[in-house]
């Protein structure tokens, strides 16, 4: 993985804490929405994740490709995996 581990590793550990916090509310019987803020919460960490991931792909993987047909793979995985997550 190309991107910034220490950054990378940070943001998911934010979001475990987060997705502690929400099962404590949970378990708490707390109020639906919000628990229901708290989940969007930790699914904006994650992408904020995706996002650092995919952005070094792109800068790294993609850009360092050797050959035109290299590049040209790399390129339709991150369209594919734009596609999922646009879904």
């Amino acid at each position: 993985m190309m991107a910034d581990q220490k950054k990378v590793l940070r943001l998911l550990k934010t979001a475990r804490g987060q997705m502690d916090g929400i099962i404590k509310m949970v378990e708490e019987d707390r109020y639906c929405i919000d628990i229901s803020t708290q989940v969007m919460a930790a699914e904006a960490m994650l992408n904020r994740v995706n996002q650092e991931i995919l952005t070094a792909h792109l800068k790294h993987c993609v850009n360092t490709a050797h050959t035109q047909e290299e590049r040209e793979k790399k390129i339709d995985e991150l369209v594919d995996m734009l596609g999922k997550i646009l879904k």
